[in-house]
Order: C-alpha cells, then sequence, then structure tokens
C-alpha cells in the first residue's frame, strides 16, 4: 500500500463487497482481478484477492459434495462458553496434549504430525467461568496456500482469541515462530495492538463517516478519510480504529478485511532444555510486546495453571455478580467486557431495570467502601457485586 487502484478496480473491488451470493463474490473478484494493473504497488492486493477466490472456490465446491451427500469433515464449532479460543501451531507442537490437560476433551495425541484432521473442542474451566478452547489441525508453513490452512485461519478469523503453541524442539525455533506470525498478517489476522488496525463497516445507521475506538488517525482527516472511502463506493460507515492508523492502514482494510485477535504464546516441552529464559529471551525479540510468552510443558503439566487467567484478562473480560436486597448474591457472573457500567449491566438482566434505574449499591474493587451507592454511570471491576435499585 498505496495500491493507487484505478477507479475501475475500485468500482470492480465495491461489486465484491455488495456481493450476497459465493457465485456472486467470485464472478466480482476475478473481475476485479483482471482489472488490476500489474506492478509492485498492486502485488499484495492481488496476492490476497487470489488467496480469496481460491477460498471462495474451495467453499462452493464443498457446499456441492455436500448437497450430494460428502463434503469431507466439517470445521465448522459452534461456540459455546463466555469465549471460543483457538489454538493454533505448526505440527508436533503438543497442541493436543496441552487441550487434554486444560479440558475435558480427549483429543488423539500422537507422535506424527498432522493427527488431529478436524477441530476438537473442550471446555477450559477458569474459576467459575468456562471458556472454549479448540484445538485445530496444524498450519502448514511449506505450502501456506493450503486448503486446510485456509479451514483453520478462517477458524481463527472467527475466534474470539488464540493461543500459539510452539515447542522448544522445533529446528530453528525462532524462524517458525516468524513464519507463523507472518502467515497470520498475511490473511489479514493482527495479533497486537501495538499495530493499528481498522474495520471498516458500512451502516445505514449513521450519516457518512463515523470514527470510533481508541486509535489515531496520523497524517490525515475525516474528510481525507471519507474521500478515500467514496472512492470505493462506501458513503455511510463506522470505521472501528485501534493504535495508530495510516490512510494506508485504512485501504488496506477496506481490501482485506484485517482483524485483530488477543493472543498469548505458549512454549511447550520447556522442561528440555536447561536454561529457558535464553529461549524466552530470543522469542521475545520476535513476537509482540503486548503479547504474553508462557513457558508450559504439556507432559509434565508445568505453568499450565496460569492460562485460564491469561486468556480470561487478554479477552478484556470481567465478572459481575448481581444481587436482590436482603439476598445473596448470584453465584452465576455476568462475564462482560471491561469498562461496563451500572447501567449496562441493568439492560443486561431486565430492561425494566435499566428503565426504571434509581441508584445501585456495589461491593468489590470499583468502591471505596463495601456497599457504596453509585449512579448508572459508575463503571464496573472484576469480581464487584451489584444491587440495582429501580422505581
Amino acid at each position: 500500500m498505496p495500491a493507487n487502484l484505478p477507479a475501475e478496480a475500485k468500482a470492480k473491488l465495491a461489486k465484491y463487497s455488495e456481493a450476497r451470493t459465493i457465485e456472486e463474490k467470485i464472478r466480482a473478484l476475478e473481475e476485479f482481478i483482471s482489472s488490476v494493473p500489474k506492478h509492485k504497488g498492486t502485488e499484495n492486493i492481488m496476492l490476497w484477492a487470489r488467496r480469496r477466490l481460491a477460498e471462495l472456490r474451495e467453499e462452493l465446491e464443498l457446499r456441492k459434495r455436500k448437497k450430494v451427500g460428502g463434503g469431507g469433515p466439517q470445521f465448522f464449532v459452534e461456540k459455546g462458553g463466555v469465549a471460543q479460543v483457538v489454538l493454533l501451531g505448526p505440527p508436533n507442537v503438543g497442541k493436543s496434549s496441552i487441550l487434554a490437560r486444560l479440558t475435558n476433551a480427549k483429543p488423539e495425541i500422537s507422535p506424527y504430525p498432522f493427527t488431529t484432521k478436524t477441530p476438537i473442542p473442550g471446555m477450559l474451566v477458569y474459576e467459575d467461568v468456562q471458556i472454549q478452547l479448540v484445538d485445530t489441525p496444524p498450519l502448514n508453513l511449506v505450502d501456506t496456500d493450503s486448503s486446510l490452512n485456509n479451514r483453520v485461519l478462517g477458524l481463527a478469523r472467527n475466534a474470539d482469541a488464540i493461543v500459539l503453541v510452539f515447542s522448544v524442539d522445533l529446528v530453528d525455533l525462532e524462524d517458525v515462530v516468524r513464519r507463523t506470525l507472518d502467515l497470520l498478517e498475511g490473511r489479514g489476522i493482527v495479533v497486537t495492538r501495538l499495530k493499528g488496525v481498522v474495520r471498516v463497516r458500512r451502516s445505514r445507521g449513521v450519516e457518512g463517516v463515523k470514527v470510533v475506538g481508541p486509535g489515531r488517525l496520523l497524517g490525515f482527516t475525516v474528510d481525507d478519510l471519507a474521500k478515500l472511502l467514496a472512492s470505493y463506493r462506501i458513503y455511510n460507515a463506522v470505521v472501528e480504529v485501534e493504535g495508530d492508523v495510516t490512510l494506508d492502514d485504512v485501504e488496506s482494510a477496506i481490501i482485506t478485511s484485517k482483524v485483530y485477535k488477543p493472543a498469548i504464546v505458549l512454549v511447550n516441552k520447556i522442561d528440555l532444555v536447561d536454561e529457558p529464559g535464553d529461549v524466552l529471551k530470543r522469542l521475545s525479540k520476535i513476537i509482540p510486546g503486548d503479547v504474553p510468552i508462557v513457558p508450559v510443558s504439556a507432559e509434565r503439566g508445568l505453568g499450565l495453571e496460569t492460562v485460564g487467567r491469561m486468556v480470561f484478562e487478554k479477552l478484556d473480560l470481567i465478572r459481575v455478580y448481581t444481587k436482590s436486597p436482603n439476598k445473596e448474591p448470584d453465584p452465576r457472573p455476568l462475564v462482560v467486557r471491561r469498562g461496563v457500567t451500572v447501567i449496562e449491566v441493568a439492560g443486561m438482566v431486565h430492561a425494566r431495570l435499566a428503565k426504571n434505574f434509581k441508584y445501585a449499591r456495589v461491593w468489590g474493587k470499583s468502591v471505596k467502601y463495601p456497599g457504596q451507592r453509585v449512579g448508572g454511570d459508575h463503571v464496573l471491576e472484576d469480581g464487584d457485586i451489584v444491587e440495582i435499585h429501580a422505581s
């Protein structure tokens, strides 16, 4: 980026974005590819377009097979628990062993590569919440455009977070980590907030362009943003911004739909090395600083006791317990995003409570003393107990 696409190519891309069926998307993408001039500035766009076209053709073929009673193994995993977290990694790093240690799942565990052929879900219990953990077939770092990679990375895009698994016995561990991160980013999956991430969402509910989120626009204005979007026939949209973003980042987002996924890295088989600190130090030079690196041993159960807490924190979730006056708190928490307010919790319990809200009493980290009276805009913390009073 920037691609400097001609108006015809932008129109074809808009046609692809507006397409409703797979067949329409395939035709539009074929037309887009044929309209893009071939030069260095369009190499990344063409790579994305060809990959996406291959994915769509494969998906169409699978649907046709399914109609006649075939279709092969199913990769869709219905979400369960408070969030879905996908385990990703190259072959033989111990993902299945980690799943078996952390959940009730019983995957096939073997020293042979590609033993896991379909996603296997299990439930990770962290204190009083359940998080769905999904083991996946290993990533192919040789044939990065393989159909298996397409399916696995499709799961990752739809998940709430990812856990990257490597092991200390990999040949050239640093290179494997680097190639894995490159593969994710090449498919539009960003694991760090240190890089700017943009999501452009067409919306009939807004007039013009509305920018939301904690990020910053670098070197351009909202008017510049609106002009760029208009060139892609996007006139009403919500633009979600995280981190520092440039206009080139926005154009990349329009084309490739980048997504941010909270992530942690597990370095398995750490018991095989005498100086684990040296391994972690080398990896910290490759892995973004806001992605935690956790040394573990699935075989011996070392370090895995921290995974539930770290995933929960990475998801930016908190637990809120509600109670009625003169009664004990409900033992089942509401699991919500950090930053939630009392009035939002009231609405989750019942619309009437939010509509007729008067005040609340709160016990926990967010207040100065137990049972403090607060208003609807009070921000809650993990473990808070809320007693809502309404008229």
